[in-house]
């Protein structure tokens, strides 16, 4: 075991947790000494409860988390849950942009709004209220940690991890947020940088861990920081760790694995991209998200596209299509291919070869090494 507090705090050998949204992923992560952290914002509890299952059988006892997004802003919030209102919140121009975009890549829309009355409910497991469900079934596991993305983590999240002695991590991208999740009661912070895939804010992780590290200090905290955003190798980790980190969290390092279930068409993509192949944007979620560049991305920044809604409207406008993007560039359609994307750090510049979750985790304990030695060979005797 490694001495970092994360360690302590987790029981864990090496202090890197992998993000995913994979089951596969998250078992072979923690079997192989590090910590999966399950994604779950978009499963029921019934589903929430499958995916754990499989999860607690294939862990080989090895510590692992679950992660979900409660945003403290998001459109009608503070109503009660309302489908139908959330549906009829949706602009027809935002709709009618949409569907343009698949029709000039050959691709027939069909029923969006169908598919968009379908999934709706995933922005229930985004408020306080639908969290909990998803809260009762994950307490129900020997889950290590819980984890909370967009704000300080619910009252009852908090309340949860206390009572069942979990520690509670919250994701952060500015140094102000980071002190109100420290004065709020997490146990550890996720410092993510702008480089991250998925949300994130605009400051880089090489200014942002010391900026928050000296911030916690000066605080007289001891919240041990874990650093996120374009870290792929451990020797990004080790330097991370030199500027005030107890280790790392990645997401993106993970969506080319032979485990992940990335599509295929996508993965490829990510394989053959450099850094500057990934767009910070609001045309997915309504926040901005960091993803793949792709025909679908610039079209939202064209001049007569509409500004995008605020979560989870944007969603409801945009998952349905690019679920349908998914579906048909799998099965071979250029229009498709072409426009295929999804959520990926600029680090993907440096993922270049797939490998097993387990080959990854390995190679993070290496590159650390080695990094360790460079350090150490510089100072001398």
């Amino acid at each position: 075991m490694m001495n970092s507090p994360i360690c302590k705090i987790l029981g864990i050998e090496f202090p890197l947790l992998a993000f995913s949204h994979c089951r596969d992923v998250v078992a072979a992560v923690s079997k192989a000494g590090g910590m999966g952290v399950f994604g779950a914002v978009n499963l029921p509890p019934d589903r929430l409860k499958e995916e754990l299952d499989w999860i607690d059988k294939h862990c080989a006892g090895k510590p692992y988390g679950v992660d979900l997004i409660v945003p403290n802003k998001m459109e009608g919030k503070s109503d009660p849950f309302s489908a139908s209102a959330l549906l009829g919140a949706i602009p027809q121009q935002h709709k009618d942009f949409a569907a343009n975009i698949l029709k000039q890549h050959g691709i027939e829309p069909g029923d969006l709004e169908a598919d968009r009355s379908n999934s709706v409910n995933f922005a229930r497991n985004m408020r306080a209220d639908g969290a909990a469900g998803s809260l009762e079934i994950a307490f129900q596991y020997p889950i290590k940690l819980i984890a909370n993305a967009l704000g300080v983590p619910p009252a009852i999240m908090l309340e949860l991890g206390k009572r069942h002695g979990v520690p509670v991590a919250a994701l952060v991208g500015a140094k102000e947020h980071a002190i109100a999740q420290v004065q709020a009661g997490v146990d550890i912070l996720v410092v993510a940088g702008g480089e991250a895939g998925g949300h994130c804010g605009e400051v880089s992780t090489m200014v942002l861990i010391p900026e928050v590290h000296r911030a916690v200090q000066q605080m007289g905290a001891s919240t041990p920081i874990l650093a996120a955003g374009g870290i792929t190798t451990g020797t990004q980790m080790a330097a991370a760790m030199a500027m005030g980190a107890a280790g790392a969290w990645c997401g993106s390092v993970w969506l080319t694995t032979t485990e992940a279930e990335t599509n295929p068409i996508v993965k490829q993509k990510m394989l053959a991209a450099s850094s500057r192949d990934t767009v910070r944007s609001r045309s997915r979620t309504g926040k901005p998200s960091r993803q793949l560049r792709s025909p679908w991305t610039d079209a939202w920044e064209r001049e007569d596209a509409p500004e995008p809604l605020p979560m989870p409207l944007q969603t409801l406008v945009s998952e349905p299509a690019l679920r349908r993007v998914d579906k048909l560039s799998q099965s071979g359609h250029a229009g498709a291919q072409q426009l295929a994307t999804y959520w990926v750090g600029q680090g993907v510049g440096l993922m270049d070869q797939s490998m097993s979750a387990g080959q990854v985790v390995q190679q993070f304990k290496e590159d650390f090494l080695t990094a360790y030695e460079r350090l150490s060979t510089a100072l001398g005797d």
